[in-house]
């Protein structure tokens, strides 16, 4: 099968696979979004689509790859088509999207800020992951000395970073005169859109304290809390894709059914009909995304490296192991007294529906997937439940065995004595810190200062508790210790 899909090829998409209702040639650029990874492509693009299709309005995206060419290669010669397919109880459901209107490689930064300059950008969105905002993740504050900030001080005009690219954009727009907009972080950062505010405020103080003035005065930031989990597409999935689709999609994405994203609703140049496109719109996103972070991406953390050390390949094989869902529950126990739930949720639902997508045989979400950058992650999965326990006086043994997987799985040996490999960007200061005991181990890794912060080394029941985890995994092996975890 020779034939690709791209927009001289849509109208030959096979029966049963969902298109555009809209002509895409016509669709104008309103969205810049910075990391047009797998996750935006199954999500913010699938929204904003069915947000188009309801709603009008030019609201197509230039999507800006900063750290590699690989996506742009593959959308490229499809014209920004791509095809996502949603697994789950039911029959898969295919959908071409036809949102992403120019896509723009790291070797095009400039094209990528002359963009976010036009007038009729409206909304710049990011999904750049964690360690994408060069910040500190204990105190959440610019960390100037990331390479990449260095070198955007240097020279502000050929920036590296994301939030270079965003100071430099929003710069080239200022002195265009083409008026504020919004800018929108889509990940799993406690309080995003202040997060993403403090980077690019601080950022742009550095270089032009007149331009920060303007930022504060023009520029919005909301929050979002988004929900989908989309596992890395494998060469089985691309060939189901051509199947299914007629036509070969280099670019095609897996996911599951559902997908939830909550948006504060600030966006004084206007945006797309994100409400009719099955987005939630509120005043604050807060209770929301702590749920969701506390609950199940602090689940999903914890899953990834106790199934991970105790030899399972994916999510699914996690959680059907003997204890493994136990113990999620347990865990949940000691993180709902730190939340303030959102007005209508049915929590005892919630959690029986995060357990189900856990399960979901159709998705293989690896655990050494969800494992990468745990440094940039652990912050606000575990150890800000961790935090809010301890001030209340409350549990923190299931909090602290994750923590304690972690440095098991950072040690970078598994129990077989076979390599891990072990992706995070603080990755050659964690080899520093694995030889030795449980206790030296654990010393050593608590002065990781940006993750810990100065305060938890210092809590000696966290010290031990890591401590007595540590050791029993090395000990009995993670499944042993899951197994009596779950079992209290």
């Amino acid at each position: 099968m020779s034939a690709r899909l791209s927009l001289a090829t849509l109208e030959r998409v096979a029966g049963g696979v969902h298109r555009p209702r809209f002509d895409p040639r016509r669709l104008g650029v309103g969205i810049v979004h910075l990391g047009c990874g797998a996750f935006h492509r199954a999500h913010q693009a699938m929204h904003t689509q069915a947000a188009i299709e309801a709603g009008g309005g030019d609201w197509g995206i230039a999507a800006v790859s900063l750290r590699g060419e690989d996506v742009p290669s593959r959308l490229a010669p499809q014209d920004g088509l791509f095809c996502v397919l949603a697994r789950g109880g039911d029959a898969p459901v295919a959908t071409v999207n036809a949102t992403l209107r120019a896509v723009i490689g790291p070797s095009r930064r400039g094209e990528a800020v002359a963009t976010i300059a036009r007038p009729a950008t409206r909304v710049v969105s990011l999904t750049i992951t964690e360690k994408g905002y060069c910040r500190d993740p204990a105190t959440g504050a610019l960390d100037e000395d990331h390479p990449d900030i260095r070198a955007d001080l240097a020279a502000p005009g050929s920036p590296c970073s994301a939030p270079g690219v965003l100071v430099a954009g929003l710069a080239a727009r200022r002195a265009a005169g083409a008026g504020g907009l919004a800018i929108l972080s889509c990940d799993n950062l406690p309080e995003n859109g202040g997060a993403t505010r403090r980077v690019v405020s601080r950022l742009a103080e550095r270089i032009d304290p007149a331009l920060a003035a303007w930022i504060a005065a023009e520029v919005d930031f909301p929050s979002a809390m988004v929900d989908r989990i989309v596992p890395a597409t494998t060469d089985a999935d691309r060939a189901e894709m051509a199947a299914r689709l007629g036509l070969r999609d280099e670019a095609c994405v897996v996911t599951e059914t559902f997908s939830q994203w909550v948006v504060e609703d600030r966006f004084r140049a206007g945006r797309p009909a994100w409400d009719r496109g099955g987005a939630t719109m509120v005043a604050d996103v807060a209770p929301f995304e702590r749920m969701k972070l506390r609950l199940l991406n602090g689940s999903h953390s914890m899953l990834a490296y106790l199934g991970y050390l105790a030899g399972h390949e994916t999510v699914a094989d996690t959680i059907a192991a003997p204890g493994f869902a136990a113990l999620v529950d347990r865990f949940w126990d000691e993180v709902v007294p730190t939340l303030t739930l959102p007005a209508g949720i049915d929590l005892a639902a919630y959690r029986t529906d995060t357990l189900a997508r856990f399960a979901n045989p159709h998705l293989r979400h690896r655990t050494w997937q969800i494992a990468m950058d745990g440094t940039q992650k652990l912050p606000q999965r575990l150890l800000a439940t961790i935090r809010d326990n301890l001030a209340a006086g409350r549990p923190i043994g299931l909090a602290t065995l994750g923590v304690a997987a972690w440095m098991r799985y950072v040690r970078g040996i598994d129990a077989q004595g076979r390599p891990i490999d072990v992706r995070d960007p603080l990755a050659v200061e964690l080899r520093r810190h694995a030889d030795g005991g449980p206790a030296d181990r654990v010393g050593g890794l608590l002065g990781v200062a940006s993750v810990f912060g100065a305060d938890l080394p210092s809590v000696p029941t966290f010290r031990a508790g890591l401590i007595a985890w540590l050791a029993r995994l090395e000990g009995e092996g993670a499944a042993a210790v899951v197994r009596r975890a779950a079992a209290g």
